[in-house]
């Protein structure tokens, strides 16, 4: 099938979309969008298939999760609401910065206007761009000492790689090394989260938030569960300026990642800074990575992690895609680790 053509193949429709081909396979088995078979049985994407996913994609960049996605192209627009209100919230504060630049600079030509030079280093402070978090350190085993250091960490940052590739210890080393961080790994789900659950006990404002999340969850689609508890008392939890959490999907099903990443972006950009370890494609959808957002993929072959742009064709991009898999085949390989043979 040509570009030319009306119709277009699987890989060509997500080309033009900027997702993933498994985001349109995805979209086909929620029945968001409906490609037609080609005679020899391949799926092609006409004009309507292509508005249809064009209007998903644009809806799961919103935040919302694919529950809502179907509610609202089922005709129900109230599931808009909030990832309206996070949208403009966002703007509003661009805004406001720009405002106040703005005034700045209509203060300084009122000076200039006077004969009043600007103070020493003013212009400069003007122009300097807003300060980006970033961090720099030494990797750990299994990498051989080299020197990482990522720049301009984003709101949710996704840290994913094949079994064995070391992203633990790369969660584990940026937790030490940002200031500020706290680790949430997989102890929360202990005992049935029972630390969670005490946590919630001594801590009144934490189970309100706890609750109030729950309380949008729900409306997701979410199904309420000790592991989701147990993730909400860690991420809810005030303290830690940074959090970096392992394995977010672990103990959930699909409907609930899907809500849980949509709750995660309506926070917007002045969220503080999460990183997710995952594998699961509900969590790391390819086809909803927005502005806020970035990849970073630990390689099979130990090479340095590097930040992967989230669109087809960019390097490291089928790495990313090839470690992703549904919720259903994540909760098959559970407790499967990597297997290394010992040399004599």
């Amino acid at each position: 099938m040509s570009a030319s053509a009306p119709f277009l193949s699987a890989s060509e429709a997500a080309g033009r979309l900027g997702v993933s081909t498994k985001a349109l396979r995805l979209y086909e088995q929620r029945g968001l969008v409906s490609p037609i078979r080609s005679a020899a049985g391949w799926r092609a994407y006409g004009p309507d298939q292509m508005a249809r996913a064009s209007e998903i994609a644009a809806l799961r960049r919103l935040g919302l999760s694919l529950a809502r996605v179907a509610q609202v192209l089922g005709g129900d627009p109230q599931g808009l609401e909030p990832a309206l209100a996070a949208h403009q919230a966002t703007l509003e504060d661009r805004i406001r910065q720009l405002t106040g630049a703005i005034e700045r600079v209509r203060e300084l030509r009122s000076d200039l206007a006077r004969g009043k030079a600007p103070a020493a280093g003013e212009l400069a402070c003007l122009l300097k761009p807003a300060p980006e978090l970033s961090v720099a350190f030494v990797l750990p085993w299994p990498w051989g000492g080299e020197r990482f250091e990522l720049r301009d960490i984003r709101p949710l940052n996704y840290i994913i790689g094949p079994l064995g590739s070391g992203k633990t210890r790369l969660a584990l080393r940026l937790a030490e090394t940002l200031p500020g961080a706290a680790f949430l790994g997989l102890d929360r789900l202990a005992d049935g989260g029972a630390a969670a659950r005490a946590r919630l006990y001594a801590d009144p404002a934490l189970k309100v938030r706890v609750d109030q999340a729950l309380a949008w969850l729900a409306e997701d689609g979410a199904v309420l569960s000790d592991a989701l508890i147990a993730l909400l008392a860690g991420l809810e939890a005030e303290g830690p300026a940074i959090l970096v959490v392992d394995m977010v999907e672990q103990g959930l099903d699909q409907a609930t990642q899907e809500a849980v990443i949509a709750h995660l972006r309506r926070r917007g950009p002045n969220g503080r800074p999460l990183f997710l370890l995952t594998r699961s494609c509900a969590i790391l959808d390819l086809a909803a990575i927005g502005p806020d957002e970035a990849i970073i993929l630990c390689p099979a072959n130990h090479s340095p992690p590097s930040r992967v742009a989230p669109y087809p064709g960019a390097p490291g991009f089928e790495a990313v895609a090839t470690c992703l898999a549904s919720p259903e085949v994540r909760a098959r390989t559970e407790g499967v680790i990597a297997w290394r043979p010992q040399v004599a």
